[in-house]
């Protein structure tokens, strides 16, 4: 199982800068991705532009959205940005997407919650098509960007086993991440694809000030479904972060990312230390 690790781009008031320095020392430490999450309603830094940077300040390391709300963005326009950040980084990007839950998010007019998933079904078809050349709005060379879908329901599996790669789901336990990638896999099968589907999951850490990491955490997801915040519980120790490795291994996630809960540099050599 590869190990990865968060941008710090959603920590609350989180300094634009400290970006691409996270990101060249993650790729130093030996990680193998770097992973953004997602939201606008939100004092930090947004998922395109945290991956452009790091695309720059970086050669090796994945890069990984995890998870864009893509129904938030007009879909001609983020097919773009999408091929814009793969191609600068010499195609080290996977797409994680989702259609997001909070109305709060849907910050642009005429891209409200309210019919996300069918503009975001004809969306992914756009994506398909911007990233084949057609309409001439991305240079020759761009790719189909590899896909991994998020989300609790039917459909988001549906879209996975039409469009992706496969599954990523959020930071919860292996208790409640077990039953989806089980569902992540049995869809995959019925819907007559082959081999596997790669699976991701992430898990907040903080090995540094963990008041602060938990505060944060807290303060992020404040608005969630309880559900939501109550599976969220971050690795706060060496032996939790170890424990939390041996789980998701067992449970066969082809990668698991450690997302920051502050912007301190220092975590990425505190985990990697642990990872190690």
């Amino acid at each position: 199982m590869r190990i990865g690790i968060g941008l710090p781009n959603q920590v609350r008031d989180v300094d634009p800068a400290v970006v691409p320095r996270w990101a060249a020392r993650a790729e130093e430490a030996g990680f193998s991705s770097l992973a953004t999450i997602g939201r606008y309603a939100y004092p930090g830094v947004s998922d395109t532009v945290s991956l452009a940077a790091a695309a720059g300040a970086t050669t090796r390391i994945g890069l990984l959205s995890g998870v864009l709300l893509a129904p938030t963005w007009p879909g001609a326009l983020l097919a773009k940005e999408i091929a814009s950040i793969d191609g600068v980084s010499g195609h080290r990007l996977t797409f994680g997407v989702g259609v997001g839950l909070r109305e709060e998010e849907f910050t642009v007019p005429g891209l409200g919650a309210r019919g996300r998933g069918a503009r975001f079904d004809a969306d992914l078809e756009t994506y398909r098509e911007v990233w084949s050349g057609e309409n001439a709005a991305v240079p020759s060379g761009t790719r189909q960007v590899p896909m991994l879908f998020g989300g609790y329901t039917e459909q988001a599996l549906r879209r996975m086993v039409r469009w992706g790669t496969g599954y990523i789901a959020g930071s919860g336990s292996v208790t409640a991440t077990a039953p989806r990638f089980e569902a992540a896999k049995r869809a995959w099968r019925e819907g007559g694809r082959t081999g596997e589907p790669r699976l991701v999951s992430l898990a907040y850490f903080v090995l540094g000030d963990v008041d602060a990491g938990l505060a944060n955490v807290r303060d992020f997801y404040r608005l969630a479904p309880k559900e939501v915040a109550d599976s969220v519980v971050p690795c706060v120790s060496p032996e939790m972060v170890r424990k939390c490795i041996a789980e998701f291994a067992e449970l066969g996630a082809d990668e698991l990312v450690f997302v920051p809960t502050t912007d301190d540099v220092d975590e990425i050599a505190r985990l990697a230390d642990v990872v190690s």
